[in-house]
């Protein structure tokens, strides 16, 4: 366990329990859209939107995102990361229920606007918390947080379900869901390492951060690396979300109902590995992790896009998410340990690229699948697993201190 000043002046009882107020944040953030997304259908039939229409209004959820994103550093820096992700979950809460009850589709494409940008608010906040509890426990649990994430987003998704099934209208579902993820987020803040905790506890011999306009080239280029392997499991988890279900049904031929399981090969693996991901990156260390992550990646969905058969691809697709698991908690550490940035913002640059990614890699593969074949666009992933292997090293605690 790494020596950390925070937790000698706390003690582990009050870190403990910050851990857990964290892992609730990540928890009601996965939980809040997950609420929302089962009932599009509904929504978009009742507001008579084309398809076209329909598209751009989610849409504004990405760009919501990033438009907010790049200044959520800033707000945790004023006003201290626990704060910021509260508020940020009330709101998101309240842009999701105006989604609900929106009656013409600039409200229903505003409200996911909003939604979008308190969406990026709270990922960087949740995530520079969780940098700061992981720093005072003195090992990695990262990981652990996201992977809570994911439970929340299971959980937010059974709980439309079960309203769908009810039939509960949806203001009354909504409502429900925000009442009770921002009770749940006030009550957790409570728990948060106080910031000025957080702020006492810094090293007197740290380095004066500051922005990133006072980098130097080599620290730009390290952040640029750390990101570089932030985008590509973007990419790779991309897969899961867009592209797993189609490949299986219009590439190997399966039905419907079977091709389905792509995105839960991917994401259940990534959810596995997000588990077991703190103890493992503890016991070999962020560069071995990211570096068999990547060959994951790689051997998994080359040999399954260059043999295809339907249990091969689904051992790749499994293999591709669980290689990926520990690559943006990882990353987010990376970022946030350069020297010369303030706590945070290494973090919010990295999360901002995420967005960006996500936005544009659905278009992109699409235009290389119309031109070539969706079998070969897919085929830029494993190289994605390639240069994850490369640039692993930049994970490496020394990497940053050759800077300072």
């Amino acid at each position: 366990m790494r020596y950390s000043p925070l937790r000698m002046q706390v003690g582990q009882a009050r870190i403990n329990q910050a851990r857990w107020a964290v892992a609730a944040l990540f928890f009601t953030n996965g939980a809040l859209y997950a609420n929302v997304a089962p009932r599009f259908p509904e929504i978009k039939t009742a507001l008579g939107l084309s398809d076209a229409v329909y598209g751009l209004s989610i849409a504004a959820f990405a760009a919501g995102a990033l438009i907010a994103g790049l200044g959520a550093g800033a707000l945790n820096q004023r006003w201290g990361a626990p704060l910021v992700a509260t508020v940020s979950t009330a709101l998101s809460g309240l842009a999701l229920l105006f989604v609900g009850i929106a009656s013409v589709p600039w409200a229903f494409a505003g409200g996911l606007f909003l939604a979008g940008a308190m969406d990026a608010i709270t990922d960087v906040a949740q995530n520079d918390h969780g940098l700061r509890v992981q720093d005072a426990a003195g090992r990695s649990i990262l990981n652990s947080f996201h992977a809570t994430w994911s439970i929340g987003a299971v959980s937010g998704g059974a709980m439309a379900g079960a309203a769908i099934a009810l039939g509960l209208p949806l203001h009354l579902h909504l409502t429900l869901s925000f009442l009770v993820f921002t009770g749940i987020a006030i009550i957790a803040k409570h728990f948060c390492l106080p910031p000025a905790l957080i702020a006492a506890a810094k090293q007197p011999t740290d380095e004066p951060a500051t922005r990133i306009g006072g980098l130097s080239a080599p620290r730009i280029a390290l952040l640029i690396a750390i990101s570089a392997i932030t985008v590509g499991s973007t990419v790779v988890e991309d897969l899961g979300s867009s592209w797993a279900s189609l490949y299986l049904h219009e590439s190997l031929g399966l039905p419907g109902s079977i091709a389905a399981f792509g995105l839960v090969a991917v994401a259940g693996a990534q959810f596995v590995g997000r588990l077991l991901g703190d103890r493992m990156t503890d016991r070999l260390g962020p560069v071995l992790m990211a570096r068999i992550g990547g060959g994951l990646v790689a051997l998994g969905l080359g040999s399954a896009l260059l043999l295809p058969s339907a249990p091969l691809t689904f051992l790749g697709f499994m293999a591709a998410g669980f290689g990926i698991a520990t690559l943006v908690p990882s990353a987010f550490h990376a970022a946030d340990q350069i020297p010369g940035l303030t706590p945070g913002t290494g973090l919010t640059i990295v999360a901002w690229l995420m967005r960006v990614t996500f936005l544009l890699t659905p278009p992109v593969v699409g235009a290389i699948a119309d031109t070539t074949s969706l079998r070969l666009a897919l085929g830029l992933i494993p190289i994605i697993g390639v240069l994850t292997v490369l640039i692993a090293p930049v994970f490496s605690p020394s990497q940053g201190q050759n800077l300072s």
